[in-house]
């Protein structure tokens, strides 16, 4: 400490007397760096590794140094949660080249000291912070050979300073995603060589001048969500090399520039959400590289030329919410790669729905289609169940009619179904349950009739029905029970009858579901049921025989009489049973129901926010009573907390115990983790403790804790509801879709940058394998299951190992129960292993005849044999980029390496996923 105090003293020496009145012996850079560090606060120790006393920081973790000089020019501290303010020492590295300090926690303004700094740097990178107040003006007066400048997520205000406009040899832009206000600069189409520009997600204002057209190099251009009016510029045309044009979401007005059929080049065109007028020109179908379409939202009119059907690489397109006429299908029908359709709220007609879904039916890629809001009518023909990859379909407010075909069933891959608002009838057919993967299926506000099949009770990945007001008759099909990720279920305004479905969901349904049914009974519509009696047991004395002989009678008499003596008896005793078994059960349930009471007493719950009691029963003084936490601090209680008993709203165990799903009462469906491990839990104290800390991980990818509850007895941790189910169910299960490489990337990318987080906040998973990971309905990976092993005794973990970690296959080989120390390059293995699962779509080990298959020891092989694409999971049939997916597959082997202290740190992972994303920008980062 007094070295580093003694340094401290020789850099104010230093910047009072000049740099080179220090002794030549002592390296700048060290001093610089030291300094920088003093600012600053290391959560994670990440900065552990600079140390004072070296004489030279070129080993230090983030910093890169010329090979020649041995001079500072990379510092690269993303993603460290370092915190505080940016300060002067920076001033001591007249050498950097590249400053990155994104995705940390730095707070206060810019410095205005930094440019300083800018006559050598040529990045600056200082995206998603907390950095506020104005960009100095005189920030970029002299900022030299600066190539990149991002200061994108900050919360910073005031306008963008006049200066950047002397910085000529700019090529990347980016201050989205901040509070800038005022007017663009004057100049700002100075920056000849410009290829990025980004200004998203402000609120920028006034027009936009003329003079794009002098950036020849200009790839994409984005000025999203602020409130720049007037006309779109006119010269936006002459940029040859642009790619990705976004406008969207502003208060631009006019026609649309005749000049934009010059960008023969552009992928993506968005100016949704304006007031754009006039028709869709003819000569957007020259745009021929188009792949993404969006202009939604505006005043645009008339009818679609047939020239869009000649944008052959169109994979979305959207022309919703402007006032469109005629018949669009038989010029789309020719953008054979189109994914999404969307022309929803518009006014166009067609009196042959079938001519419609016809054409569209050529389009074997399309997955989202919404005619919704239109005046089509005619029939739905069978021809719908064409369309195979169909995963959102919505035609509903148009005028149909006819039934539902039960060509429906055909369109297996369906996820949602609207047809809510037209004029259908007939019953919903049974071909319906082929539609395994429906989430969604809304039918409210037709004409349909009949009884609600059974057969939707197959469909058990539903979350949402709407059957309101139509005809449906007859008794609630059990099958519903079935249903166990049900969110909301309304069969409002119909003629059904009998009694609701028993379950953790319908036990709580709102009234406002199932009014105006006026035969249907049971508590929720506060109508009792008709009881169901035994029928009394009927002897029939005058049954004769045939012989009618009078001794024959009198035998037949006698017989008669022991005949019904010994009935008699039978009957009476199978009554006198019967009724001794139904008392019996009686008393039991009674018994039971009372044990139940007493158990879910203890579920009587004190909430810290909220100041009040609650319970999920009545309240009493019971000892028992156990405490309820909810992190958001609002008070509630779970409406379905009896059914934790009932096996039937069971969703899964693991090895600390066994999962539920039930609501809050404010009808929000939560996953409640009844702990099986009780006698190893920790004191409450302790409990709570560790509980509370991992509430407060808060990521994106991660499954957040939202309470928990607390007797000696019985622990529940509740978590929030992800819809989408396991990544082990959406890779292996039969019914599931083939997720897409993007996708896939996605979801690896997800789960690295859950468990970094994690890791930053010294939590180690211990337990990660694919059913551990669940998919978000936006396909959107959650790392769940975290942290658990704080929440027992350390002496204990050993002793759970074999029951808790009995995931075959992610399990670090270093894990032995004699020597286990958990660490987070546990994690990276297990993390490397579902690289590699997701990747090839196998699973970690797999069991043939005779034979146990080791996937990462296939992949290795695969390596070694320069063979690694064959490991990519055939069900893509080569429908990936070998760029992404090879450096994926390595990483995966170098995450699941067999030596701990081979494998990186997930920040290091997530850095490395980044730059196979986009490498060229990655590539441009670091020259």
């Amino acid at each position: 400490m007094l070295c580093f105090k003694f340094f401290l003293c020789l850099l104010l020496l230093a910047s009072a007397a000049g740099v080179h009145s220090l002794d030549p012996t002592l390296n700048d850079d060290v001093l610089g760096l030291i300094v920088f560090k003093a600012g600053l606060s290391d959560p994670h120790s990440k900065l552990v590794s600079w140390n004072e006393d070296d004489p030279t920081p070129c080993n230090w973790v983030g910093i890169q140094c010329s090979p020649v000089t041995s001079r500072v020019t990379h510092l690269l501290l993303d993603g460290f949660s370092l915190s505080g303010h940016i300060g002067h020492g920076l001033l001591r590295l007249p050498f950097l080249r590249i400053l990155s300090l994104s995705r940390n926690n730095f707070t206060g303004e810019i410095n205005p000291d930094l440019p300083r700094l800018l006559p050598g740097l040529r990045v600056v990178d200082l995206t998603d912070n907390h950095l506020s107040g104005e960009i100095p003006d005189g920030f970029f007066q002299q900022c030299g050979s600066l190539r990149f400048v991002s200061f994108a997520r900050n919360d910073l205000t005031g306008r963008i300073p006049a200066s950047l406009t002397a910085c000529s040899t700019l090529s990347t832009l980016d201050f989205s995603f901040n509070r800038l206000s005022g007017e663009l600069p004057t100049g700002l189409w100075s920056l000849t060589g410009i290829k990025s520009l980004d200004l998203s997600d402000n609120s920028l204002e006034g027009e936009i001048p003329e003079g794009i057209s002098s950036l020849p190099d200009l790839r994409t251009v984005s000025f999203r969500k602020n409130s720049f009016s007037g006309q779109l510029p006119p010269d936006i045309g002459s940029c040859p090399a642009v790619k990705e044009v976004d406008f969207s979401e502003n208060s631009l007005s006019g026609p649309l520039p005749e000049t934009l059929r010059k960008l023969k080049s552009c992928v993506s065109l968005s100016l949704a959400g304006n007031s754009f007028t006039g028709q869709v020109p003819h000569w957007i179908g020259e745009l021929t590289s188009l792949e993404s379409l969006d202009l939604s939202a505006n005043n645009i009119s008339g009818i679609v030329p047939t020239s869009i059907g000649r944008l052959s690489q169109l994979k979305h397109l959207n022309l919703s919410m402007n006032q469109l006429l005629g018949d669009l299908a038989e010029s789309i029908s020719s953008c054979r790669n189109l994914f999404s359709l969307d022309v929803s709220r518009n006014q166009l007609a067609s009196s042959n729905l079938s001519s419609w879904l016809f054409n569209l039916a050529a389009l074997h890629n399309l997955e989202a289609l919404n005619l919704s809001s239109n005046a089509l009518s005619g029939e739905i023909p069978p021809s719908i169940g064409a369309l195979a990859s169909l995963l959102v379909l919505d035609l509903s407010s148009n005028m149909l009619n006819g039934t539902i075909p039960s060509e429906i069933g055909a369109a297996v891959s369906l996820v949602k179904l609207n047809l809510n608002n037209n004029l259908l009838t007939g019953n919903i057919p049974s071909d319906i349950n082929n539609c395994s993967s429906l989430t969604s299926l809304i039918l409210s506000k037709n004409k349909l009739t009949g009884p609600i099949p059974a057969a939707i009770g197959d469909l058990t990945s539903l979350e949402f029905i709407d059957l309101s007001f139509n005809n449906f008759t007859g008794t609630l099909p059990k099958e519903l029970t079935n249903l166990s990720h049900l969110l909301s279920f309304n069969i409002s305004h119909n003629n059904l009858q009998g009694e609701l479905p028993v379950g953790v969901f319908f036990n709580s349904i709102p009234p406002s579901s199932v009014a105006h049914n006026p035969s249907l009974c049971g508590s929720v519509v506060k109508r009792s049921c008709p009881s169901n009696h035994l029928k009394p047991i009927v002897l029939n004395p005058d049954s004769a025989s045939s012989d009618s002989s009078p001794e024959s009678s009198s035998s037949h008499h006698y017989h008669r009489k022991v005949v019904l003596s010994i009935s008699a008896l039978i009957a009476i005793g199978a009554a006198a049973f019967i009724t001794l078994s139904v008392i019996a059960i009686t008393l039991l349930n009674i018994h039971v129901r009372s044990s139940i009471s007493r158990t879910a007493a203890a579920a009587a719950v004190a909430f810290s926010g909220g100041g009040e009691d609650f319970s999920c029963y009545s309240s009493g003084s019971d000892s028992n009573y156990g405490k309820l936490v909810m992190f958001s601090g609002k008070a509630d209680s779970l409406a379905g907390c009896h059914d934790l008993l009932n096996k039937d709203f069971e969703i899964g165990r693991g090895g600390f115990g066994v999962a539920y799903k039930t609501m809050l009462q404010d009808g929000r469906s939560v996953v409640i983790k009844k702990l099986a491990v009780s006698s190893l839990v920790k004191s409450q104290h302790e409990f709570e403790r560790e509980v509370k800390k991992l509430g407060k991980v808060k990521h994106r990818n991660l499954v957040a804790m939202e309470g928990y509850y607390w007797t000696p007895s019985l622990q529940l941790l509740i978590h929030e509801c992800v819809s989408g189910g396991s990544l082990y169910k959406n890779l292996h299960d039969e019914a599931s879709r083939c997720l897409p490489w993007r996708q896939r990337f996605n979801v690896i990318l997800g789960m690295a940058r859950g468990i970094a987080l994690l890791h930053s906040m010294d939590v180690v998973h211990y337990n990660l394998k694919s059913s551990n990971v669940l998919i978000d309905e936006g396909g959107e990976a959650k790392v769940g299951d975290f942290g658990l092993a704080r929440l027992l005794p350390t002496l204990d973990r050993c002793i759970l190992s074999g029951k808790v970690q009995s995931a075959l296959g992610y399990v670090a080989p270093e894990f032995a129960c004699r020597t286990v120390k958990i660490t987070e390059k546990c994690d990276v293995y297990g993390f490397g292993i579902l690289v590699l699962e997701v990747v090839t779509g196998k699973r970690p080990v797999e069991y043939m005849e005779d034979d146990v298959v080791v996937l990462s020891d296939v992949v290795r092989r695969e390596l070694e044999d320069g063979r690694l694409e064959e490991c990519v999971d055939v069900r893509l049939r080569a429908e990936f980029p070998a760029d992404e997916a090879i450096p994926v597959v390595k990483l995966g082997l170098i995450c699941a390496s067999q030596v701990p202290s081979n494998r990186p740190d997930m920040e290091e992972v997530v850095k490395i996923l980044e730059l196979i994303q986009s490498p060229a920008d990655g590539q441009e980062l670091m020259e």
